[in-house]
C-alpha cells in the first residue's frame, strides 16, 4: 500500500494581501462593496481578476467584454509568466510610489499598472501570431489609458509607469527589469527607418517626466534620465544625463535609481 500524496496548498502572498485589503475597503466605505466584489472578491486568483479587470476596461461596442475576457483567460492559463510578472509590477508600484499604500490600489485605481497589464496581454497575442487582436488592444489601451505601447516591444518585469499619461513605446524598443518611468516618456524613433529603430533601456533605469529617448541607442543599466531631456546618443551605465540634447552630468548616485526615485541633480 502506497502512502497517499500530501495535499499541496498554493501560497500567493500578493493575492492574499489584496483580498484582505479588499475586505477592509468594504468595511471602511460600504458604497465600494459592489466594485470591490466584482474586481477582487468574486475571483479565485490574481490572473482571473486581471482578465476580468482589463477586459472590462478595454471593452467597446466593437469588442465585447465577454470576448476579451475569454481571450485573456486563455493567455493567463497558457503556462506563461504573465501572472508572475503582474505580481512583480504590483510590488514595483507599492515600493516606489509614495502615494500607493496598499497592494490593491494598482488593480483598482492605477491606469499605469492596468495599461502595463494590457500591453503584456497584447504582447502575448503578438508572440502567438495573433497580431490583429494585439493591434486592437494597443489601440484601446491608448484610447482608455493614454499609454501607447506597440505589442512587439519587449518589456521586463517590475515596471512602474507613474501617472501614465502620454507614454509612447515603439515597436523595437526593449525595456529591462525594474525600470521606472513617469508621464510623457517617449521611447521613439528618429524618422521613417524600418527595422531596429527604437531605444534599449537597461535594468534599474529611471526615466524622468517628459524624457524623450530617440533612436536605436542604449541607456545603460542603473542610469537616470532627467525630466524633459532629449536623449539622442547612448548613455553609459550608472550615469545621470540631462538637457536638450542630453549629456552626462554626473553619476547615477545609487545602485538602483528606479527604486530610489530620486530625480534631483546633486552637486
Amino acid at each position: 500500500m502506497t502512502d497517499a500524496k500530501p495535499n499541496v496548498i498554493a501560497v500567493d502572498p500578493v493575492w492574499d494581501r489584496i483580498r484582505r485589503e479588499a475586505t477592509v475597503i468594504i468595511e471602511d466605505e460600504p458604497v465600494m462593496a459592489s466594485l470591490v466584489h466584482s474586481v477582487i472578491l468574486s475571483h479565485s486568483t490574481l490572473e482571473v481578476a486581471l482578465s476580468h479587470r482589463i477586459a472590462h476596461r478595454l471593452a467597446s461596442g466593437e469588442m465585447t467584454e465577454s470576448i476579451l475576457h475569454n481571450a485573456f483567460e486563455e493567455a493567463y492559463a497558457a503556462g506563461c509568466r504573465l501572472g508572475d510578472v503582474a505580481r512583480s509590477d504590483v510590488l514595483a508600484v507599492f515600493e516606489r510610489d509614495p502615494a500607493c499604500h496598499r497592494y490593491i490600489q494598482p488593480l483598482l485605481f492605477y491606469k499605469g499598472f492596468q495599461a502595463i497589464q494590457a500591453y503584456r496581454l497584447a504582447h502575448w497575442f503578438w508572440m502567438h501570431e495573433r497580431e490583429n487582436l494585439a493591434y486592437f488592444m494597443q489601440m484601446r489601451t491608448s484610447e482608455v489609458f493614454g499609454v501607447d505601447i506597440h505589442p512587439a516591444a519587449k518589456i521586463g518585469r517590475g515596471l512602474m509607469i507613474d501617472h501614465a499619461h502620454s507614454v509612447v513605446i515603439g515597436e523595437t524598443a526593449i525595456v529591462g527589469d525594474n525600470v521606472s518611468m513617469l508621464h510623457a516618456v517617449t521611447l521613439g524613433g528618429t524618422g521613417k527607418k524600418d527595422h531596429d529603430r527604437h531605444p534599449k533601456i537597461g535594468d534599474n533605469v529611471l526615466l524622468g517626466a517628459g524624457a524623450k529617448v530617440l533612436g536605436n541607442i542604449t541607456v545603460g543599466r542603473c542610469s537616470r534620465v532627467a525630466s524633459g531631456s532629449v536623449v539622442l546618443q547612448s548613455v553609459p551605465a550608472n550615469k545621470t544625463v540631462a538637457g536638450v540634447p542630453a549629456r552626462v552630468v554626473g553619476e547615477a548616485g545609487c545602485d538602483q535609481p528606479s527604486v530610489l526615485m530620486d530625480q534631483l541633480l546633486h552637486e
